[in-house]
């Protein structure tokens, strides 16, 4: 018997009712055209904000750290990465990497976020994890203060595999080095038809939501990411939101240690991206609107498990994300200080904010703001 699709009144009264929607209830709404039915879906999506987060608009003080653009994949949507002998290759030494942690400390920073490419030569002794673990400590040992939000799940298995450990292994020495919590990035899209064109050297689905879910188990916090608006149909992003809820239920339902903190949309921008997928894209900017209608859908599919939603300003531009405020995000996010992987594939918002602009950003709103810290936990104004 076929399923029955409720019409987009009915679907919007069960989210108001604290129901979490079908798959097929998302795809519904994603498929919206209609000015009303879209506006409908925005106003839900701002009401349940308004329920789950609250009005207060956050913000976090953080800093960038892309510690090298050496990378053994080659990514199809990817501006970033360079091959050793490449021009435009880069590899911070460790007293860089501190200068740029000691200035984002003088900015008043409580976090650095530190991500690279997949470096082969990255290692100490012939130990991959033990670079990444000189570079934690180092961090930590001169600023005991920072929430190192570090090393992806594509990086975790990197190190794995080099040295021949479990993921496990892996991410419990980082935890006990001194990193806080995992960035969400390298998911992508959580479907293998699309990874297999965009990312094909990448981990498989399956494989990140495992190395997200041991984090969790090992007690480290996660965010979670999806890159959209590229090949991808509205089929597959609200698959790969029912996947985040799902780990993310079982994560609150075990009791475990950690869990996703945020959700975070990452159109795609292919303005310097390869060729090949520029072409199947057709637009080397993000669809806005597009963006919106997602942003909208993903409160009203994740809210009631994962209740902080972020947009990219550096994607969107600071007006676009402040747009996505009204949208269903709760969070503009951070100051970054310095942002490489996004800028070199053509982004044009930027790559750093004070937080008086986006303070501003946010009472142009009429909202009230609040810094954070990375677990959402409120910084006492100085």
């Amino acid at each position: 018997m076929p399923r029955v699709i409720l019409t987009v009144d009915a679907i919007l009264r069960r989210a108001l009712a604290g129901e979490d929607l079908s798959v097929d209830e998302g795809v519904a709404l994603l498929h919206q055209t209609d000015a009303d039915a879209i506006a409908a879906i925005r106003s839900v999506a701002d009401e349940l904000r308004h329920r789950q987060a609250g009005d207060t608009v956050t913000y976090v003080i953080n800093r960038n750290i892309n510690f090298t653009n050496i990378c053994e994949q080659h990514c199809s949507f990817c501006a970033f990465r360079r091959d050793a002998d490449e021009a435009g290759a880069f590899w911070l030494s460790t007293a860089k990497i501190l200068e740029k942690a000691a200035e984002a400390v003088r900015f008043g920073a409580t976090e650095i976020c530190m991500q690279g490419g997949l470096n082969p030569e990255a290692r100490v002794n012939g130990s991959s994890l033990s670079y990444y673990l000189q570079l934690v400590r180092a961090i930590k040992d001169e600023f005991p203060q920072l929430h190192l939000h570090a090393f992806s799940p594509q990086e975790v298995q990197f190190i794995a595999r080099l040295d021949n450990l479990s993921w496990e292994q892996v991410i419990g020495a980082l935890r006990d080095a001194g990193v806080g919590s995992m960035p969400g990035t390298a998911a992508e899209v959580l479907d293998d038809r699309v990874r297999r064109i965009i990312c094909p050297e990448k981990i498989d689905a399956a494989t990140w939501k495992e190395i997200v879910s041991t984090a969790h188990r090992l007690g480290m916090p996660t965010t979670s990411t999806m890159l959209c608006g590229h090949i991808e149909t509205p089929q597959e992003q609200i698959e790969h939101l029912a996947q985040l809820r799902q780990m993310q239920e079982t994560a609150l339902s075990q009791g475990y240690g950690g869990c996703i903190t945020e959700f975070i949309l990452l159109p795609f921008v292919g303005e310097q991206a390869p060729a090949p997928l520029r072409r199947r894209v057709g637009r080397d900017q993000p669809d806005l609107d597009a963006c919106l209608l997602l942003t909208a859908v993903a409160r009203i599919f994740l809210g009631n498990c994962i209740p902080n939603h972020q947009p990219s300003w550096v994607k969107l531009g600071l007006e676009g994300a402040t747009t996505a405020l009204t949208w269903g995000c709760n969070d503009i996010g951070g100051t970054l200080m310095e942002e490489h992987i996004t800028t070199m594939a053509g982004a044009r918002g930027g790559t750093c904010l004070t937080p008086d602009r986006l303070i501003a950003a946010i009472s142009s709103l009429e909202r009230p703001h609040q810094q954070r810290d990375t677990l959402y936990r409120y910084v006492a104004s100085c």
